[in-house]
């Protein structure tokens, strides 16, 4: 079965690292992914820019209204999300806590629906 880690974190945080501590945490990041491929269980990952540069689109009297911005600003943002695939829940729960994310924010765990 497919699930959504969908990490969230303070975007802010990475900034205030040293470049050394920045360097470690791509590297973490990185040894996960690879982790996740030896177990067949990585399917797609992606980091997203920055909570400034999104836009949020809402359908106003049947007519899209585009937004800069997130809709609620938030502690955490959504940064970034790996897909996998795992035999039942407690499989995806325990890669989420090895997910690097979960020691400087959290990762929600979704199964995906079946199309």
């Amino acid at each position: 079965m497919q699930y959504m880690l969908a990490v969230y974190a303070d975007e802010a945080g990475y900034q205030r690292l040293t470049p050394e501590e920045q360097k470690q945490g791509y590297a973490a990041y990185m040894a996960y992914s690879d982790a996740l491929k030896q177990a067949k269980a990585y399917v797609a990952s992606g980091r997203l820019q920055p909570v400034a540069t999104a836009s949020t689109v809402r359908l106003v009297n049947g007519k899209p209204q585009v937004l800069d911005g997130p809709f609620i600003d938030t502690k955490e943002q959504f940064g970034g999300y790996f897909l996998i695939d795992v035999a039942d829940l407690d499989a995806a729960l325990a890669w989420a806590g090895r997910c690097p994310g979960a020691s400087h924010g959290s990762v929600e765990v979704r199964p995906m629906w079946a199309m």
